[in-house]
């Protein structure tokens, strides 16, 4: 007795692999683990790259240890220059302290001889003598000249200068005097200056102020 139930060649719905598992199991085939050959080209490139990096921070470090010695050599010359600037200097103010005194001392020497000739003079009349002092004051103010000693004496009417005057004593302005407050009206002893600094203050006598 023949079967007539008709056969079916082809699989059913249910025993085809599923399209979704097929793919993953493709793609997983396609990504899976690298091979040692690409580990070791990898291995390669990052000891490669590790060393081209070494490389340009050594030779940064070298660059930077060189401007270090450098900077050190500049620092070493300018602290030996300015010691040897500031030697010069004390030693230049130390001998124009010392000749400056020698320059005074010399300018003196003509006021001495002139003095002692003088003395030695044993019968000089008193207009020799007189005539002597007043040349010897002339040497001697030529000599102080010399050296920018300069007299401080105040015409009378000058303005009163606090910083080259001493008042000695106040009185009142004299009647009809052009003078005005605060002037001189006659100086008691000469003051002096310096290379413009006052040595000595005039003493003087000014006139009331208003």
């Amino acid at each position: 007795m023949s079967d007539n139930t008709p056969h079916n060649d082809h699989p059913s719905a249910a025993d085809a692999p599923n399209a979704s598992q097929q793919s993953q199991q493709n793609s997983s085939g396609l990504q899976g683990d690298p091979s040692p050959e690409e580990l070791e080209a990898a291995l390669a490139a990052n000891q490669a790259e590790s060393q081209d990096a070494l490389a340009s921070l050594q030779a940064d470090l070298a660059i930077l240890q060189a401007k270090n010695t450098d900077l050190s050599e500049q620092y070493l010359r300018a602290q030996a220059d300015m010691q040897n600037t500031r030697r010069r200097a004390e030693d230049e103010i130390s001998k124009a302290r010392k000749y400056a005194v020698e320059s005074f001392a010399e300018s003196l020497l003509p006021v001495t001889d002139s003095l002692e000739a003088g003395l030695a003079i044993t019968d000089a009349t008193p207009e020799q003598i007189r005539e002597g002092a007043q040349a010897t004051l002339r040497q001697l103010k030529s000599a102080l000249e010399r050296n920018k000693v300069l007299e401080i004496n105040p015409a009378a009417g000058t303005k009163f200068d606090p910083h080259q005057h001493q008042a000695i004593s106040v009185v009142p302005a004299p009647e009809g005097a052009p003078q005005g407050p605060n002037t001189v009206v006659n100086v008691l002893q000469k003051g002096y200056l310096i290379s413009e600094r006052v040595l000595r203050p005039a003493l003087v006598t000014v006139t009331a102020s208003a």
